[in-house]
Order: structure tokens, then C-alpha cells, then sequence
């Protein structure tokens, strides 16, 4: 047996009883929390631990803070989505617009969805219906999460994108849904051929977007878009128009 089998450094241990408080701690805020939201709310004995992590960890492990936002969620999923689901005829005007797409997953098994924002055009349903198409949309790609992983990738495609498309209240829409909603489900959010006038909107938005998904999202340069994308994504589970091997398959459709 080698030696470093045998001794342990006094930093090594102090690092071991640090592992084992944080994890204790976790443990303790967990229960914390699960008394306090059931108590609110019974309905919530029905979420797991992992849910209640993320909502832990979007709030920087703050018990109260927390709670809140999940007992938050439950009304808000109990209200919005009375069905448990959102079906197909309830955003058709935004499936028409054949904007949303997702297959492949990248190199930690996150499912990736691909988004044309020049595609997007706020439909006559309004920002109603946009907002139940991005639960419609998030909801399928929740769904396609496997088992040891809680995220999805982004990859955000805003070529060709003009003044048409530019629906301040359907971003802050889809900001407030990703974030309050959806905590820590971002693993990562590629943003890909931005023009300058989408620097315009971004510059409007940007201050809504909370410090911890703002690290989640990488402006990419053109020059280096399949490099980039390579980093992260297998070149069999990259979308062809990216230098890829996957067509692409519409969000209603994955």
C-alpha cells in the first residue's frame, strides 16, 4: 500500500469535516424547508428532495426565501396549468411559428433546444399565449431530463433578427417564467449570431436577469461558433446547421 493510502495531510481532513458540515447542513435547511412549505401547503408532500434543492439553491440556500418561491410555484402551477399540462390547441399561433426546436443532448446529458428569435412575432393570442407556450415548451424539455441530471441547454439563434421581433414584454415574460419557475433547470444558454439590434433589447432586460443565470449565458463570437459549441456539445448531437449530424425536429414534435 502506498503511502498516501496510509497518512492523511491535517488539510485533507479539515477538507473531509468541511464536506461532511456543508452536506449536514444541506440536510438540516432540506428538512427545514419541507416542514415549513408542507405545513403552508400539503399538497407540496408530492415534491422530491431534488426539487426542493433547486429552489434552495436559486436562493442561495436561504430556507425562508425558498418556501416562499415554492409555495409560490405550487399556486402558480395549481392556477396557470390547472391540467397539469398545456396542451397543443392552447398555442397553436405559436407553434405556427415554427420557432422552437429540440434533440441531441450535450456532453453532461443535458437536453438541448434550439430557439429563432427572428421567428418570434407576438401572435394574437399576446403574451398569454406565449407564456403558456414556454411552459408548453420547458415543460416537454423537462421531460427529456434524465435521471442523475436537473438542466437543459439553450441554444439561442438570433440571425435575421429585426424590430419585428423585438417583444420586450415577451422577454421579460419568458425571464420571469425561466427564473421564478423553473429555478436552476439553465444549465447553459448560448446566444448565437446576435446583431447590434439585438444588443438594443438585450441592453433593456439584461438588469431583470438574476446574477446566477446571467453566468449561464455565453454571447458566442461567429468566428468561433462551432469551436465553441464543439466545448460542450458532441459533434453527433449538434444540429447540421451547425456543423452537426441532427436535423432539426420541431418542440411539439421532440
Amino acid at each position: 500500500m502506498e503511502e498516501e493510502d496510509i497518512f492523511h495531510s491535517p488539510q485533507t481532513v479539515l477538507e473531509e469535516r468541511d464536506e461532511k458540515a456543508d452536506d449536514d447542513d444541506e440536510k438540516r435547511k432540506l428538512r427545514l424547508m419541507r416542514a415549513t412549505v408542507e405545513t403552508e401547503d400539503p399538497s407540496s408532500k408530492e415534491m422530491d428532495d431534488l426539487t426542493l434543492r433547486r429552489f434552495l439553491r436559486a436562493r442561495d440556500w436561504d430556507v425562508e426565501k425558498a418556501s416562499a418561491m415554492l409555495l409560490k410555484y405550487i399556486e402558480w402551477r395549481r392556477t396557470f396549468v390547472p391540467k397539469g399540462y398545456v396542451a397543443e390547441c392552447e398555442v397553436r399561433d405559436e407553434i405556427a411559428q415554427n420557432k422552437m426546436f429540440m434533440q441531441g443532448r450535450d456532453k453532461q446529458g443535458r437536453p438541448i433546444t434550439v430557439v429563432y428569435a427572428s421567428r418570434h412575432f407576438a401572435a394574437k393570442g399576446g403574451v398569454d399565449e406565449f407564456r403558456r407556450f414556454l411552459v408548453f415548451a420547458l415543460d416537454r424539455l423537462c421531460s427529456r431530463i434524465p435521471d442523475g441530471q436537473e438542466k437543459f441547454t439553450i441554444i439561442g439563434d438570433i440571425e435575421g433578427f429585426g424590430y419585428c421581433n423585438s417583444d420586450v414584454r415577451g422577454v421579460l415574460a419568458a425571464i420571469n417564467i425561466l427564473q421564478e419557475y423553473y429555478p436552476e433547470r439553465l444549465g447553459k444558454l448560448y446566444i448565437i449570431h446576435a446583431p447590434y439590434i439585438f444588443m438594443t433589447l438585450w441592453k433593456i432586460v439584461a438588469p431583470f436577469i438574476d446574477k446566477n443565470t446571467r453566468k449561464k449565458i455565453v454571447f458566442v463570437e461567429n468566428k468561433r461558433l462551432q469551436a465553441t459549441l464543439l466545448e460542450d456539445i458532441d459533434e453527433s448531437q449538434l444540429p447540421e446547421v451547425y456543423g452537426g449530424k441532427l436535423e432539426l425536429i420541431p418542440i411539439q414534435n421532440g
